[in-house]
């Protein structure tokens, strides 16, 4: 299982990386590394996925909000490796962006 307190630390000393899709989906998305870092830094900073099995490394998805109330979604493993960002979307998640619907 990957563990919030160890990706904040991480991100806390700055030594997060990104993969290349991740880097891809930030661009198209204007998504900037500040954002992701407020969102594993910050109070409301949840797990709300873990990938156990994921392909290289175990994984997690985070929700969280950033200071300009923008709803992101990251999925990081347990390096600090931010593997995917995003804005969840409504048709897909609940209105919490915490559960996926149905």
């Amino acid at each position: 299982m990957v563990s919030l307190d160890v990706l904040k630390d991480i991100a806390a000393h700055r030594l997060l990386y990104y993969t290349v899709h991740a880097q891809e989906q930030m661009a198209g998305r204007r998504i900037l590394d500040a954002e992701v870092r407020e969102i594993i830094l910050g109070t409301q900073a949840e797990i709300i996925e873990q990938y156990p099995e994921d392909k290289y490394s175990p994984s997690c998805l985070i929700c969280g909000v950033t200071r300009q109330g923008r709803i992101l979604h990251v999925q990081a493993n347990d390096q600090g490796v931010i593997i995917t960002v995003y804005e969840p979307d409504i048709n897909q998640w609940q209105d919490d962006f915490k559960k996926r619907r149905r």
